[in-house]
């Protein structure tokens, strides 16, 4: 069986991801789609609405065949450690493509982009480090060090967030010369970055802001998601008794960093550059999540490296963690989340062929690289006090869901 592997995070899933699955199996002429998918963290470093367990039955239910996690050391990261986690997981789970959206659409734009910046390698550093002396932010830096080398033009614009991920998808697989074809499709109808609902196929971040105003799925939210989005929202609102926002985990934070030393806090991954002094001076005076973030933002320092060190903050994730994690060669397990019939199918062939573990369920001889996931869902599942132990107990003997 041909298996394409699909990067996702859905949250909540809608139907520009059913758009995605479905031209994607049309590109790749695929039997079964794989999607890896982050867990309780996101890659901007957000609290996921809905559990990993509700998202999974969501993509089972809209054409995917089986649901792997991104382990949190790679979920919560930059665009190239996101990417490296992504692809390599879809190469142990023997995937033969992927498939990702992009503004570009071309995939021939980012083999050529690739090339470039290999060329050009030292001009991009050079350019880079001089804007980071500046005092300016990475992603801007990047930016500027991108269009030095000419990879901001109409054709391929990597200022745009997602060929910036889908730049990172080509360039770990190419870097680590992995056997898996890249294909891409164009984004239609809305921006990675809209806020607003204008047409049934939506940006994720407009649905999210809709569901949390209003409370409940409208009418107008019901139009741009699935019937197994909707089930699935429903059913973890009954359980937990909210969606997940990042104020749920402000009291534990704030609790957190104002008990912790300088040298605590230095210590963990995403503090740099003496970003403790700041964060321990702005909490005295912090009230809510939204005021602390932009009372510590600078031109250097974008919302969404601050959003991704809190979350590194809440889980005690340190530097000296991620930098064992990074010293692997690759994933060192597969995390199995959901499966459909194809994807059991598939499963029964790939797994003699698979050279690391796939799981089904966790265990304590685990790597220790699962151990960060633990910490990762005790933190999430803190924002419900009265389901806490009955989720975390689900996290713990959870098997596969199976559709």
């Amino acid at each position: 069986m041909k298996a394409c592997g699909l990067i996702v995070e859905y949250n909540p899933f809608h139907h520009g991801h059913a758009y995605h699955i479905q031209e994607a199996k049309k590109e790749t002429g695929a039997d079964c789609m794989i999607a890896v998918m982050s867990g309780a963290f996101l890659q901007r470093g957000e609290p996921a609405i809905i559990d990993k367990f509700h998202r999974t039955k969501a993509a089972l239910s809209a054409g995917i065949d089986i649901v792997i996690e991104l382990p949190y050391a790679f979920a919560v990261q930059n665009s190239d450690l996101f990417a490296k986690g992504a692809v390599q997981s879809l190469d142990e789970i023997g995937v033969s493509s992927i498939c990702f959206g992009s503004e570009s659409g071309d995939i021939s734009h980012f083999i050529d982009s690739y090339k470039t910046f290999k060329e050009k390698a030292p001009i991009y550093q050079k350019t880079l480090h001089h804007y980071l002396g500046t005092g300016m932010s990475f992603p801007e830096a990047s930016r500027h060090a991108y269009q030095k080398i000419g990879l901001t033009t109409h054709e391929m614009n990597l200022a745009q967030p997602n060929n910036i991920l889908g730049f990172s998808y080509v360039k770990a697989i190419l870097e680590h010369n992995l056997p898996i074809q890249a294909t891409t499709i164009k984004r239609t109808k809305n921006d990675y970055h809209d806020t607003s609902i204008t047409n049934p196929i939506a940006s994720a971040t407009s649905i999210r802001k809709q569901l949390l105003e209003n409370h409940h799925i409208t009418s107008v939210i019901k139009e741009t998601i699935p019937e197994g989005t909707i089930q699935q929202l429903q059913q973890y609102k009954e359980i937990a008794g909210k969606w997940h926002t990042w104020e749920d985990y402000f009291q534990l934070l704030h609790y957190r960093v104002l008990t912790m030393s300088l040298e605590e806090l230095r210590a963990i991954h995403g503090v740099d550059e003496g970003l403790e002094h700041r964060i321990k001076k702005t909490a005295r005076k912090a009230t809510s999540f939204n005021d602390w973030v932009q009372a510590i933002k600078t031109k250097r320092y974008t919302w969404t490296r601050l959003q991704r060190m809190f979350v590194h903050i809440l889980t005690n994730t340190t530097k000296k963690d991620i930098a064992e994690i990074n010293k692997q060669a690759s994933v060192p397990y597969i995390r199995l989340l959901g499966l459909t019939q194809t994807g059991r199918t598939y499963l029964n062939v790939q797994k003699k062929q698979t050279d690391i573990p796939i799981i089904t369920k966790p265990s304590r001889k685990m790597d220790p690289l699962f151990f960060l996931e633990e910490k990762a869902s005790n933190a999430y599942y803190s924002a419900l006090p009265s389901e806490r132990l009955h989720l975390l107990r689900k996290q713990e003997l959870q098997p596969p869901i199976m559709v």
